[in-house]
């Protein structure tokens, strides 16, 4: 394989976001009931009255509001901002707090129960909002961050296990417990995972970053607010330590599903939450400000993607090209023949970061090698976005979205928009 030239990669993810990811979503907006359409088919084709999830409102607001931070771009904020006003509309719980699981295509609510991995990218995308335009205009921005501030209220005051640590997963509307904590029909009814935890971690990152430059600026007069950014930081210490004590396991892995005691309830390993979950707490660290909790954080990040190169490049023939990054094994240890698009993303950012972190080229090379697989089978030149799954000979699963609950632009978009910003 021809190594490929650093300045090409940062070239071609410009390209790859740019062109082929981002018109894909904007074409998605839903401009009669508001928000953007719930489901696209195979080949792209919307469907108008398909639900909508909280999730998948809330990635599209992160995306389209870290492209304008980037590009400066009008036309993302029109996203963003189309994003941002359907979340309050729909999605917010004005009487119970917090933010609701789905509605429907006309934005009413369907599935009211509380999911605190949902409220968590609802605060990492209204965070990314409050960089991206707090300084272009103060149309709804400090509501943005004061409304992130009160999901952490949320967050910390519902989901929070005062005892154990950590996150659980759901509750219902009015904050009673739930019976059935699943994500999807894929999970474990378990109270607590990784995966939960991984992206409220991810949340108050950004989080953290956002209320000390809102401290910074003095941009609140609101005297509670100006507590927050002690109180976020501390949480999110708290939770990293969680992370490296609790979620990942002594050969490497994320373990994924948890009784309240911490005890693994699967032996399930997803490599690709592996990666993800590699650069997430390396860059938790960065925010949290702890010297020690940096140095060890790296440690174990490097120590995943040692683990993870190893295991989860999938070489046939010798050409990494041509295999991609596995997903994961399931807990007989077989290898999920089958690919996702995310962990392919994952698996770029990450290993870039290990690469940063550790100067070591073969990290380089697998990012370069994973992105170039991308290119060839997973990018859809012709229509746009990323097909979703992949066969074990590398041809398209006809039967899943390219858009829908789950198929979102917030993992490859961000694969794009870090090697954008990292490489220079």
């Amino acid at each position: 394989m021809q190594k490929l030239n650093p300045d090409i990669f940062k070239d071609q993810a410009r390209m790859m976001v740019k062109e082929n990811i981002l018109p894909f979503w904007q074409n998605m907006i839903d401009t009669e009931y508001g928000g953007f359409y719930g489901e696209a088919d195979f080949s792209g084709k919307i469907n108008k009255k398909a639900d909508k999830g909280g999730v998948l409102n809330s990635r599209v607001l992160w995306t389209f509001s870290a492209a304008y931070r980037l590009f400066k771009d009008e036309a993302y904020k029109v996203c963003a901002d189309h994003a941002f006003d359907f979340l309050k509309k729909a999605f917010f719980d004005y009487e119970h707090g917090g933010v609701y699981w789905l509605v429907d295509h006309k934005g009413n609510p369907l599935q009211t129960r509380k999911q605190f991995y949902n409220i968590a990218f609802a605060v990492y995308a209204l965070s990314e909002y409050y960089f991206a335009f707090d300084s272009e205009t103060s149309r709804g921005v400090s509501q943005a961050l004061e409304t992130a501030f009160k999901l952490f209220e949320v967050l910390e005051t519902h989901g929070r296990d005062q005892l154990g640590g950590g996150y659980i997963e759901a509750r219902v509307r009015d904050w009673k417990d739930i019976d059935d904590f699943r994500l999807s029909g894929k999970d474990l009814n378990s109270p607590k995972s990784m995966n939960t935890n991984l992206h409220v971690l991810e949340a108050y990152t950004t989080l953290t970053r956002a209320a000390f430059d809102a401290k910074k600026h003095q941009k609140s007069d609101n005297a509670d607010d100006k507590a927050y950014p002690r109180a976020v930081k501390a949480a999110l210490a708290d939770l990293l330590r969680i992370t490296l004590d609790k979620i990942v396991s002594g050969d490497h892995h994320f373990k994924l599903f948890f009784d309240m005691d911490w005890n693994s309830l699967s032996n399930d390993i997803s490599y690709g939450h592996d990666i993800e979950g590699s650069w997430l707490m390396y860059e938790a660290a960065i925010a949290a400000g702890d010297e020690n909790l940096i140095n060890e954080t790296k440690h174990t990040a490097l120590s995943i993607a040692e683990v993870i190169h190893k295991k989860a490049l999938d070489y046939r023939e010798g050409k990494l090209e041509n295999g991609g990054f596995i997903s994961g094994v399931n807990e007989e240890g077989k290898i999920l023949t089958k690919k996702e698009w995310w962990p392919q993303a994952e698996a770029v950012a990450g290993f870039y970061s290990a690469y940063e972190l550790s100067g070591v080229q073969k990290y380089f090379d697998a990012a370069a090698g994973i992105w170039e697989y991308i290119n060839k089978y997973f990018k859809d030149g012709a229509r746009g976005e990323w097909h979703n799954e992949l066969f074990a000979d590398n041809t398209q699963d006809i039967k899943m979205p390219k858009a829908g609950f789950w198929k979102c632009p917030y993992h490859n978009a961000r694969a794009c928009f870090e090697l954008i910003k990292r490489i220079n």
